[in-house]
């Protein structure tokens, strides 16, 4: 075979095979109606993997007369992309707001598919995307592969304020928060009923911990469920009709409260809290086992210090 020739099946070769990866890349967002004007893309209950490509999140958004209000987006640029085109499949409307609900990966690398200008987060959330997004994004490409492709942190320049928020017909209530993070936005559309929890709120699914201040997430859902709603949209999970998933989410926070310090107090090492079993409750929630191991990897060196502080104050 002549060089040319062989250049030519080379780059033949080289082409499908970029074909083939494009068509792998997708994620197969399909918007589901849950109100009027109101959709939402359920990600999967999993961990992040290279099967998934990181779609794990529930993203979501609110047709207005105004223009699309779009509650976070997604994992990675590919996935904010798709999530534009399917938002196209809906409506003519243009994207006029990207709200991220707080500075986890999953809920704002798919910032680059959105006109700068229509990115807006609070400030404590733009704060984490600024000292956090880079690190977050390269342990996604670790997790997720090829799926992050071009991929980059963009931190919203639009800081949000709790209180209303108009766009169209629709009249939005901006919830400020923190307890998952130092910062968590819960959106309340008045006009629909439909609450957008973000990761306040996991349902069937065990919580995440990473930035956990438990204490003040139990006080951010006791807020939560004293809301007049018809919907509710969590982070991660199925939509539900009641607060269910409000209950469930504090369920688990409490038990993984008291676990860990009753086991500081009785001297447990990490290995020991580790080997603890789950209560039958949450033996049925997806990656319950994998969450509960990042928890206490995560929370118990703080219960610990505690334990022996108390123990040096009653000496």
């Amino acid at each position: 075979m002549s060089a040319p020739i062989r250049l030519l099946v080379a780059l033949f070769a080289l082409g499908w095979a970029l074909l083939l990866a494009a068509a792998d890349m997708d994620y197969g967002l399909a918007p589901e109606k849950i109100a009027d004007d109101t959709w939402v893309l359920t990600g999967r209950s999993e961990d992040f993997t290279f099967k998934n490509g990181g779609n794990i999140v529930n993203t979501a958004f609110v047709v207005t007369s105004a223009g699309v209000l779009v509650i976070d987006s997604g994992p990675s640029r590919t996935y904010g992309e798709q999530l534009r085109r399917a938002i196209a499949r809906i409506t003519d409307q243009p994207v006029a707001l990207v709200i991220n609900t707080h500075h986890h990966p999953d809920h704002f690398l798919g910032n680059q598919a959105f006109p700068p200008e229509t990115l807006a987060a609070l400030p404590g959330t733009v704060e984490g995307i600024h000292s956090e997004g880079g690190s977050f994004n390269d342990n996604m490409y670790r997790l997720a592969g090829d799926w992050m492709a071009g991929t980059e942190p963009v931190a919203p320049t639009r800081q949000l304020k709790a209180g209303p928020l108009e766009l169209g017909s629709h009249r939005f209530e901006l919830i400020a928060l923190d307890g998952h993070t130092g910062a968590d936005l819960a959106i309340l559309d008045r006009s629909t009923g439909v609450l957008f929890a973000g990761d306040l709120v996991f349902n069937d699914r065990a919580p995440t911990t990473p930035h956990a201040h438990l204490q003040a997430w139990q006080s951010a859902l006791n807020k939560l469920e004293a809301l007049k709603f018809t919907r509710l949209v969590p982070g991660h999970g199925p939509v539900a009709s009641d607060a269910g998933p409000i209950r469930q989410t504090r369920a688990w926070l409490a038990w993984l409260d008291a676990t860990l310090h009753r086991a500081a107090d009785d001297g447990l090492d990490m290995t020991e809290v580790l080997a603890l079993p789950l209560p039958a409750e949450f033996r049925r929630l997806a990656v319950a086992d994998a969450e509960y191991r990042r928890s206490v990897g995560q929370l118990y060196p703080a219960y610990e210090l505690q334990a022996l502080g108390a123990g040096k104050a009653g000496k």
